[in-house]
């Protein structure tokens, strides 16, 4: 867990102080100037509530040109940042036909797929020839083609299971799919920082919802002993079934799942394991079949494996893969096979054409090359930012690298100085992340060379100095440490 420093804490709850009685004075007097104003709505409930929208109003939209910058191009290594201005102090933005090319750190571009690639591209293009940009109907209607059935196939095989499905949208995965697997009298066990969409996905099922400490298997075993011994509320009757949902890396953190040892605890009081993949299928791991392949766990022992399509494999959608009896099951019962449009035959043609690289069933050893251009970009980035003396969180081979900022009014100042000196970083806040733990989360590519990770660093370190977040002291420099060294002789 995240230990901040009490003069930080301190200084970011007054921070907020500050904001929040702003806020509310300037709500005040917004009442009094409207005492006298018509409405057309008398009698009408308010959509929005004064209190409920009270953070976008009075602190989100202060700040708002941080967040939802429009691209004009590809999310490569670089990218076009539409300039944009504001005439009313940020209420509204509007956009410029001016564009600024900036270095890349915030996409999901882990592998470089996000951008043309010579085997990809001319294999996406045929397929949109063949089938058009859209089935325009459900998998179950008229929306599954070949390349559909090849790429359920080719996901199965890639993450080791014997069937997989394959949905539209990766957040839908979720949260479509873990009402479908369990519902009520039935036990979900949850890491405390899961994804939103497993905890909208566990709130849908009906099912018991019981937390544990993130990433602490030991936490976890308790509260399984507990939930087994107590049963179901009221009636203590046995659990109809209970399943432990983990992520591989989680996204805020950059934390790599204990999956080993949370495997075993799930194995000795026979609890399901749902392992969500986003960020790590394709990302980590020798050929990047993920955090099983990189910590040694057997996918026999991981009963639903998900992942995403929209990281990685620079496309769209998401997937479950299981057992046979689980997939067919779920094709029966799943509202997002059933109901939803089905993925863009040219999406998932990308998909399948992205995994026959990293596999080299491209005739080349371009993806190996890029599974070890992205694990050395990863743990040299994140080793120079910890020199820097910056709070970085995460693990290493992990390409997800927060940056703790803690005080909101740091929030914007970083963004605004890396935007200004070409760099493009993503700042999150509340709610997105608790009130206290704001961070700049930099996302690490394959595509990114030596030369771009520098330049980076160094407006990093600029910005960092600037903002203040150096939060430890930096590392001596090589040839301090070497000169050092020859005194010392």
């Amino acid at each position: 867990m995240i230990t901040i420093p009490y003069l930080t804490a301190v200084s970011t709850y007054f921070s907020y102080g500050l904001l929040f009685a702003f806020g509310q004075l300037r709500d005040y007097s917004r009442r009094i100037f409207d005492w006298w104003s018509t409405n057309n709505l008398q009698g009408y409930a308010p959509i929005c509530l004064a209190h409920e929208d009270f953070y976008i109003r009075r602190l989100y939209h202060r700040i708002q040109d941080c967040f939802g910058r429009p691209i004009s191009s590809a999310p490569d290594a670089w990218v076009d940042v539409v300039e944009r201005y504001s005439n009313d102090n940020n209420k509204t933005l509007k956009r410029t036909t001016k564009s600024k090319r900036c270095l890349n750190l915030g996409s999901y571009n882990y592998l470089g797929f996000g951008s043309f690639d010579e085997y990809c591209t001319p294999r996406v293009i045929e397929s949109l020839k063949k089938f058009s940009a859209s089935t325009c109907s459900s998998r179950v209607d008229a929306g599954t083609t070949s390349v559909h059935a090849e790429l359920e196939e080719c996901v199965a095989n890639y993450v080791g299971k014997p069937a997989a499905i394959v949905t539209g949208m990766g957040f839908a995965t979720n949260s479509a799919i873990i009402p479908v697997l369990i519902g009520k009298g039935g036990l979900i066990i949850s890491d405390s920082l899961n994804h939103t969409s497993i905890v909208n996905g566990a709130r849908g099922s009906g099912a018991t919802i019981r937390v544990f400490q993130h990433n602490t298997p030991g936490h976890l075993e308790r509260v399984l002993k507990e939930q087994i011994a107590e049963g179901q509320p009221r009636t203590h009757r046995p659990w109809k079934k209970i399943i432990v949902v983990v992520e591989g890396i989680y996204s805020m953190e950059g934390e790599i799942c204990q999956l080993p040892e949370i495997v075993s605890i799930c194995k000795k009081y026979k609890a399901y394991v749902y392992l969500d993949e986003a960020h790590s299928i394709g990302a980590i791991g020798k050929t990047g079949r993920g955090v099983c392949e990189l910590l040694g766990v057997d996918t026999a022992d991981v009963d639903i494996m998900m992942g995403t399509f929209t990281k990685s494999f620079g496309s769209c959608g998401g997937y479950i893969a299981g057992s046979k009896d689980l997939i067919q099951y779920l094709k029966y019962h799943c509202p997002a096979h059933l109901y939803a449009t089905s993925i863009s035959t040219p999406s998932a043609q990308q998909i399948i054409s992205a995994i026959k690289v990293i596999l080299g069933e491209d005739g080349s050893n371009r993806g190996a090359q890029k599974l070890a251009r992205i694990r050395e970009n990863s743990n040299f980035f994140r080793a120079e930012l910890q020199k820097m003396g910056l709070e970085v969180l995460g693990d290493n081979d992990s390409p997800v690298m927060p940056i703790m900022l803690y005080n909101p009014a740091k929030i914007p100042a970083f963004s605004r100085e890396c935007l200004r000196e070409n760099v493009a970083v993503v700042v999150v806040g509340f709610p997105a992340t608790p009130l206290l733990l704001a961070r700049a989360r930099i996302c690490i590519s394959a595509s990114h060379s030596r030369e771009d990770l520098v330049k980076a660093l160094q407006v990093i370190s600029k910005a960092g100095d600037l903002t203040g977040i150096k939060y430890f002291p930096a590392a001596p420099k090589k040839q301090e440490e070497e000169k050092d060294g020859i005194k010392l002789d």
